[in-house]
């Protein structure tokens, strides 16, 4: 199994930044970043983004190797280089009050963000943005959780106090 560094995570994030594309990330990293230490392996990296900055995303990642290998679209898409490093990527649709939407598989429930969700975590001490512990909660409730997620939701437990679904 690919296992992705903090490094990885940091070079992706400045590609994209270099390339003004505006990401958050969610997921097991965001958890860490919202933690502020890696606190177990990860296998790629959860990145919401401006759905209007897209071809932005894929031209700077595409630049660098990546290709895509699954099109979820408007859900999610997932792309993913040479050496094996995936991203899986969410197009997120802003209002005008900093709040977001993201498609879900039930058109009529979308997934949503509030303005407060997008914060910012840590990773090897550099400041990333990311999801909130809330809205990662949010995001971790309705389906049959995995070990990685009990262990998730256990690290938000542990530094937050906020109570999780499991």
């Amino acid at each position: 199994m690919f296992q992705m560094t903090a490094d990885d995570v940091l070079s992706v994030l400045a590609l994209l930044r270099r390339a003004e594309v505006d990401v958050w990330v969610g997921g097991g990293w965001g958890i860490d970043a919202l933690v502020g230490e890696r606190t177990r392996v990860h296998r790629d990296l959860d990145l919401m983004h401006r759905q209007e900055q897209e071809a932005a995303a894929m031209a700077a990642l595409s630049a660098v190797g990546f290709t895509e290998v699954l099109d979820w679209r408007p859900v999610r898409f997932v792309v993913r280089a040479p050496d094996g490093l995936e991203i899986d990527l969410h197009p997120l649709v802003f209002a005008d009050d900093g709040s977001a939407v993201q498609a879900s598989p039930e058109p009529e429930r979308p997934f949503t963000y509030p303005s407060s969700c997008f914060v910012t975590g840590t990773i090897k001490g550099t400041p990333v943005p990311c999801l909130s512990a809330e809205q990662q909660v949010y995001f971790h409730q309705g389906y049959e959780p995995s070990e990685r997620d009990r262990h998730d939701m256990a690290q938000l437990r542990r530094v937050f106090g906020i109570a999780t679904h499991f």
